[in-house]
């Protein structure tokens, strides 16, 4: 886990509001009772993860595809290739979406926000760089010196899991 207690603190109000924001219909299937905190979601969203990521073309079309995601310092990161049409789509309109479920209905994240562009080596990365370092099995930095990655600010952040 790479969260902060002010990491958490920020998650766990970005949590709750979009909870409280949520319409009826989520709110009937993922109750109360079935939601994480910000540090359970944390503890459950250790390493790699595959996140569907959507983006918008530059003609208003929805695309979704799936990105090693990574939960890092409270919110989700992911790269892709230089000459991908996702980057091009965010490059043009930063607006994404992701889910991440596991399990059919056993757990379920959702991030509504705006992708924005960080060189994951860069000190504004916030030392993001180490994370793919430790968790793949080959040299990251050799692989994908180019690689551009983003990270989700997030408007909109749930996350539950039937216990």
């Amino acid at each position: 886990m790479y969260e902060t207690e002010a990491d958490l603190a920020a998650v766990q109000e970005l949590l709750d509001a979009s909870y409280e924001r949520a319409n009826a219909h989520l709110r009937g299937i993922w109750g109360p009772e079935s939601r994480l905190d910000a540090r359970e979601l944390a503890e459950e969203l250790v390493g790699i993860e595959v996140l569907d990521l959507a983006t918008v073309t530059p003609r208003g079309e929805p695309r979704v595809a799936p990105v090693d995601g990574f939960f890092y310092r409270g919110k989700f990161w992911f790269g892709s290739s230089p000459q991908s049409q996702r980057f091009r789509n965010i490059r043009v309109n930063p607006a994404v979406s992701g889910s991440l479920t596991r399990g059919g209905e056993t757990f379920l994240v959702l991030v509504h926000g705006k992708a924005v562009e960080v060189d994951p080596r860069a000190d504004t990365a916030e030392g993001f760089a180490r994370m793919p370092r430790e968790l793949y099995d080959f040299n990251w930095d050799e692989f994908h010196p180019e690689a551009p990655y983003a990270r989700i600010e997030a408007g909109t952040l749930l996350a539950f899991k039937r216990r």
